[in-house]
């Protein structure tokens, strides 16, 4: 009898140490297949139309991981906020060209500033000098005035990369919010990515190091009306301490130290971002 316990103890044990093996490795698969590539965007980031110095970023911006964790199809409406260069654009604006529609909404090209209007100019070049670019739909954000980046309630899924600080900055991210709520869907997905503060100080207001702590984001996005869905480590570098001299923008690309330490930046890579999901509800 004593023996007959002990097996059956055993047994227990062996089925609770397999359930449980069995439970991680569901877990870890289901986590590992949020981050599955999409091979119609791979082909696209190995395009001729992308400049070797751009698909070097691809390393540290995780294109592929990002979209598709994100839930972008080529037949969605997308909207991408001050696209800047174009970086995210070379992917987007290809993927989205023959099912989707992408809107790409930026700087004033009537501006009061030489800088957005330099912008605005150098963007649209870009956009006419190649095919892949031919359907990409040109809007203007310029808030408080001129926010209508896509048609009121039709975009499946609003994206903005690393431009918060920039809003925070000039006092327009409540304007910018509110703009890329209108622009969607109910139950349209905002994506947001931006360099990730350290939670343990208080928030600049105006952003001067150019990091944003995570709950002041999510906070300015539910003010919007957005519900916060979830968040991924896809473009996270732990090896960023956030505390450069010239804030964010001592660490790749920019190195605004110059030569100053400056393989010791590029050890270090690019910033640490989060990577957060949002929808606007379905009333």
């Amino acid at each position: 009898m004593k023996k007959y316990c002990i097996d059956k103890i055993s047994e227990r044990i062996i089925f609770l140490v397999v359930t449980m093996s069995l439970l991680v490795w569901s877990v870890t698969v289901l986590a590992d297949s949020s981050l599955h590539t999409n091979k119609q965007i791979s082909m696209i980031m190995d395009g001729d139309h992308r400049s070797a110095a751009n698909k070097a970023r691809d390393r540290y911006r995780h294109p592929n991981e990002t979209l598709s964790w994100l839930g972008i199809k080529p037949d969605m409406t997308v909207v991408e906020i001050f696209p800047g260069g174009g970086w995210y654009t070379e992917i987007l604006a290809p993927y989205l060209k023959d099912k989707g529609l992408f809107y790409a909404a930026g700087s004033d090209p009537e501006s009061s500033s030489r800088f957005s209007r330099k912008s605005a100019r150098a963007f649209k070049e870009k956009m006419a000098s190649n095919d892949v670019y031919s359907k990409v739909k040109i809007t203007i954000l310029a808030p408080p005035n001129k926010t209508a980046i896509a048609p009121a309630g039709t975009a499946d899924a609003v994206l903005t990369f690393r431009n918060i600080h920039n809003w925070m900055k000039a006092g327009t991210a409540d304007d910018v919010f509110n703009a890329m709520y209108a622009a969607l869907k109910p139950g349209g997905i905002l994506g947001v990515i931006e360099h990730r503060g350290n939670p343990e100080i208080e928030q600049d207001p105006k952003a001067g190091t150019g990091y944003i702590n995570q709950d002041y984001a999510i906070k300015l996005a539910e003010k919007a009306g957005f519900s916060f869905v979830s968040s991924s480590e896809i473009n996270a570098n732990p090896k960023d301490s956030k505390d450069h001299q010239k804030g964010v923008w001592t660490l790749p690309p920019t190195l605004a130290m110059k030569k100053k330490d400056r393989e010791k930046y590029l050890a270090i890579g690019e910033s640490d971002r989060f990577t957060l999901k949002f929808i606007k509800p379905v009333k």
